[in-house]
């Protein structure tokens, strides 16, 4: 199971998206600032792998369940399908991700008290409507742990759970959030006595005929 993928290719192309925006409309102080969060980039990653002893406290909640969805909003929707990917790779728990903003049209009718959330809720201008997405899941009894780097109150509220990961620019913050993904999934695997080196029916490569 690949970590090393995900978090190389969100780098390169926040690079690839560097490069061409500066050939286009990024300002050059909007270009230092976004190279100077890149610098910035493997302490923020050392700070997020500090956080090892409190996420693993957490796998119990994954590891004791049948199936868990994983929910994101816009960007925060792909952080959600590497979260749900990597569970089901080394683990063997169903896992689904689903957009926050679609749950209303089925999947909330899964959502009941064995089946653990784990919700994307990052900093940004659709925080609020992702709280609601909050709300409608602890209505239902589902256990709920958040992953974000806000510190809003509500979230501490509506959350049984709350992985806090360190503020990042935006275009960064799927990085550092799928490394806690990733460590949740690890240890979830952990406690199931999975082998996490070599996860059944995996191959190193991957074909395609």
């Amino acid at each position: 199971a690949s970590t090393k993928a995900y978090t190389s290719m969100l780098t390169v192309f926040a690079l690839l998206a560097l490069m061409l925006g500066r050939l286009r409309d990024v300002s050059p102080q909007r270009g230092s600032a976004l190279v100077e969060a890149l610098q910035e980039l493997p302490g923020k990653v050392r700070d997020t792998l500090a956080m090892e002893p409190l996420i693993a406290e957490l796998a119990p909640m994954l590891s004791k369940a049948h199936s868990a969805f994983f929910l994101g909003r816009t960007s925060a929707y792909p952080v959600a399908l590497e979260g749900a990917q990597k569970l089901k790779e080394i683990s063997y728990i169903h896992a689904e991700a689903y957009p926050s903003s679609e749950l209303k049209h089925g999947p909330l009718a899964l959502i009941g008290d064995n089946t653990p959330c784990i919700v994307m809720l990052p900093n940004d201008e659709l925080l609020n409507k992702s709280l609601s997405t909050l709300e409608e899941i602890k209505t239902r009894g589902a256990p709920v742990i958040a992953l974000t780097d806000s510190d809003h109150p509500r979230i501490r509220e509506l959350s049984d759970h709350v992985i806090r990961i360190p503020q990042v620019e935006p275009l960064l913050q799927p990085i550092i959030a799928g490394i806690a993904l990733q460590l949740l999934a690890y240890h979830s695997a952990v406690l199931l006595d999975r082998d996490i080196d070599q996860p059944r029916n995996l191959a190193k490569s991957v074909t395609v005929e």
